[in-house]
């Protein structure tokens, strides 16, 4: 995979939406984050937008995309925030301007989308918090995105608990949140899982609602000689009246029990205040013990 040029002091970071609608108020705190990293800032059209749930309708969001994809000026693209949206763009989107000059795209969430078709192109993005997350986010999280901009070396040593499956993998990361890649399954951004790294985390979903998109993965060959899966937050499920009768991380459990590749669980990345940065695209390699390390 290829990767974009790091940044230097005095480079200029878009900020736009592609899903959600957002104020300025609410990602003032990042706009503040970026000018003490000496970095200068471009706000989209799309933000302080709106369109229903919208930050503008589909076309807006969809030219101020193509507009900091095309300018050379600006050297990053960072999503404002999630929600609902960027699969409603992305076929309108011209990539080659990108594919000549790449850049960072940075979010995640329903940025995923995003993810899946810059590792199409063979380009590698990041999978980190996005502005209206920044208020609330950890020092870790935050520090790790600044190292990744600004090409510092990206390792992670955390806790691992008593249901991860042990093991060693080497492999691109991939992957994003679990939602998005199910509505992708059998579309041209479906991903090609084999030999690699699998991250996956969801929030607000129900315990069948998890089981049902992951048998749908594995019906789809995604764990089909992949090397080792990373799961993230799996962060506020809801459960029916009548019990589904699993946990999430059993439910993953259950579902990849005839594979034998390394699992993680509780990986800080995803819907978490904590939410630490990660290459997406890059050979990583995972070692799952006593102890669980992700190096990059």
């Amino acid at each position: 995979m290829n990767q974009p040029k790091p940044l230097r002091k005095g480079a200029t970071v878009g900020i736009l939406s592609t899903a959600r609608k957002i104020s300025i108020a609410e990602i003032q705190p990042a706009i503040e984050l970026l000018h003490s990293w000496d970095l200068k800032v471009v706000l989209g059209t799309t933000i302080d937008l709106e369109e229903n749930q919208f930050a503008g309708d589909d076309m807006t969001r969809t030219l101020n995309f193509q507009q900091f994809l095309d300018d050379e000026q600006i050297d990053a693209i960072w999503c404002a925030r999630g929600g609902y949206g960027t699969i409603r763009v992305i076929d309108a989107l011209d990539f080659s301007r990108f594919v000549a000059k790449p850049k960072w795209i940075i979010g995640y969430s329903d940025v995923t989308v995003l993810h899946s078709k810059a590792q199409q192109l063979n380009f590698e993005t990041l999978h980190a918090s996005m502005p209206i997350n920044v208020a609330k986010n950890s020092t870790e999280s935050i520090e790790s995105l600044r190292k990744v901009l600004f090409s510092e070396p990206l390792n992670y040593t955390i806790p691992s608990v008593s249901y991860n499956k042990k093991g060693n993998a080497k492999g691109e990361l991939i992957g994003g949140n679990l939602s998005m890649l199910y509505s992708m399954t059998g579309s041209d951004l479906n991903l090609d899982t084999k030999g690699k790294i699998l991250f996956l985390e969801d929030l607000d979903e129900y315990l069948y609602h998890i089981d049902r998109m992951l048998m749908n993965l594995k019906r789809n060959g995604y764990f089909d000689g992949l090397a080792g899966l990373i799961i993230g937050g799996m962060t506020d499920m809801h459960d029916n009246t009548i019990p589904f009768g699993k946990t999430a991380h059993e439910i993953i459990l259950d579902v990849t029990s005839n594979y034998d590749f390394p699992i993680c669980f509780n990986f800080p990345a995803g819907h978490l205040d904590d939410n630490r940065a990660m290459i997406f695209g890059k050979e990583v390699t995972l070692k799952v013990d006593e102890k669980v390390e992700l190096k990059f």
